[in-house]
């Protein structure tokens, strides 16, 4: 699977920091930790069963910035199928 940019949208908002964060995403339900800046930076998209356990697709996100803040490195990587 490949994050398109509907879904890189939605990814690329603040959220709560250090919390796990679930929602719809069309026909997909996302489930996404967050770091302390309240960035995504893991990442799971699938259907989720009845205890609320996805079953689909794990992304981990690179997001590197320097000591001003600018980002210097963001980048998704595919982990394979959870």
């Amino acid at each position: 699977m490949k994050i398109g940019d509907k879904l890189l949208k939605v990814l690329n908002k603040t959220y709560e920091p250090s919390t796990m964060v679930t929602r719809k995403f069309g026909r997909y339900d996302l489930a996404m930790k967050t770091d302390e800046a309240g960035n995504p930076i893991l990442l799971f998209i699938g259907q989720a069963d009845e205890q609320g356990m996805i079953k689909g697709d794990q992304f981990t996100r690179r997001l590197i910035k320097d000591e001003n803040g600018v980002t210097l490195k963001d980048h998704w990587d595919y982990k394979g199928k959870v």
